[in-house]
């Protein structure tokens, strides 16, 4: 039985109220400047860890790379929360805009910096703590925003997702061979020209004052500079109807009722303390140490071609039970740790990279797409900080505690354990009925929600 026909008490198909599902077009003009937008950044951003690691890491040790990839961390975590709720007071494109405008400065300031010779440390930490507070602003809206440009969060996200996975293929090796021949300093210069293209998009996307109110996304044919004023009007209202204490308790109220979200955010606490925050700096010192910096470099690269087909492999499948799915996906992940902490050879090495990419990919999109199709449009901006603070806390504490455990175990050692925290942490997820059993829920062309 369709949603378009009923069976009445005489067992007569009589007409409904609801349309047929359509599959409604994914690239127009508004999906379209915001892929862009995320996509040149996202090639910008895939440069920076190499960068850091490669540039930082010989003038400051691992150390110096993971107190640096800590502080932009730690910033990031002590204010997405007032992220997610500026966000949803003055409107997510409005603070990405802007944050955007920021990391042109703080990647301008580094390039320079580079440039002239060997940046002070403090200077690193400085820009480091800046541009993450910058981020804090626009990642937020990154997850309220897809539902307004996208009537399919699914396929945008998997979309997004394969441009992720490409930034991921092509910025690592472009940094190591930058690095190479140029030195640091061009790839920071080239990352604040991304930012300058990302505010660029992000700016000239309108929205319909329907938007805020629906989450439904409407004719892009008609906006106006009228529309998004409106839009921004619609946005701005909450702010004045409620203070900062009340807009942050309300996030924390949404957050603490879905026992999905807050299992898994425990569960990715624990995995970036043990596993996503050590894996730069640990990855970087074995592989560069033993097979050399290019190496690396091309790990990473291979990293974002298992993410591209992971992303692709979310643009087909459609699982009932997706964030299920996506754990049965991530034990996958633990091939990455564990072929690095083996001292596996250059191919199996890649192929690791491949695996660990396509599993990382899979359940991004499983779980970006519940967030936002099981969180009210009002009040996603800030249940999307309060995962954010939770799941990147751990990574924080993960990257700065990196140089030190070294001096209680090896490398290696660490990355077993990495490799164990990865496999411990899917049976974890599985074994919770919440989030076992959490249903898909699509969005028909209405802006209405539908149980998969």
């Amino acid at each position: 039985m369709t949603t378009a026909q009923t069976q009445n008490q005489a067992g007569r198909p009589v007409v409904g109220t609801d349309p047929p599902t359509v599959r409604p077009p994914l690239w127009d003009r508004r999906f379209t400047l915001y892929f862009t937008a995320r996509a040149v950044s996202l090639v910008g951003d895939a440069m920076m860890p190499v960068a850091a690691a490669l540039a930082v890491g010989p003038l400051y040790g691992i150390s110096g790379v993971g107190l640096v990839l800590g502080t932009w961390t730690g910033t990031f975590v002590l204010l997405v929360l007032f992220g997610g709720v500026f966000a949803d007071r003055v409107g997510a494109r409005r603070m990405m805009v802007g944050a955007d405008l920021v990391r042109v400065l703080t990647q301008g300031v580094l390039a320079a910096a580079f440039f002239a010779g060997t940046p002070p440390f403090w200077l690193l930490v400085t820009m480091a703590a800046v541009a993450g507070a910058a981020v804090a602003m626009f990642q937020p809206g990154v997850n309220g925003m897809v539902p307004l440009v996208a009537r399919e969060p699914q396929r945008a996200n998997a979309t997004l997702k394969v441009a992720d996975a490409l930034a991921q293929l092509l910025g690592p090796a472009l940094a190591g061979l930058l690095i190479v021949l140029t030195g640091a300093g061009t790839v920071y210069a080239i990352d604040a020209g991304t930012f300058v293209l990302s505010a660029l998009c992000l700016g000239l996307i309108r929205f319909a004052p329907a938007d805020t109110a629906t989450g439904a996304v409407v004719d892009a044919g008609t906006d106006t500079d009228a529309d998004a004023d409106a839009h921004a009007e619609a946005d701005s209202a909450v702010g004045k109807k409620s203070s900062l204490r009340r807009d942050l308790r309300q996030g924390w109220h949404e957050f603490r009722s879905r026992t999905w979200m807050w299992a898994v955010i425990l569960i990715w606490v624990a995995y970036g303390v043990l596993l996503f925050g050590p894996l730069v700096p640990l990855n970087s010192a074995l592989i560069g140490a033993r097979l050399g910096p290019n190496a690396y470099g091309l790990a990473v690269s291979f990293l974002g071609v298992g993410t591209v087909l992971g992303g692709m492999l979310a643009l087909r499948l459609r699982p009932a039970r997706p964030l299920a799915a996506g754990a049965v996906a991530m034990v996958l992940f633990t091939v990455l740790p564990l072929c690095v902490a083996l001292g596996a050879g250059l191919p199996v090495l890649l192929a690791g990279h491949v695996i660990g990419g396509g599993a990382w990919a899979f359940w991004s999109v499983m779980w970006a797409t519940s967030v936002q199709t099981h969180t009210p449009p009002e009040v996603l901006n800030r249940v999307t900080a309060y995962e954010l603070a939770g799941s990147v806390s751990g990574i924080a504490l993960g990257q700065i505690l990196a140089g030190p455990a070294t001096r209680l175990a090896s490398p290696e050692t660490l990355l077993l354990v990495s490799a164990g925290t990865c496999l411990a942490g899917c049976v974890a997820l599985l074994s919770i009925p919440a989030i076992r059993t959490l249903r898909r829920i699509d969005l028909t062309d209405g802006g209405r929600r539908r149980r998969g």
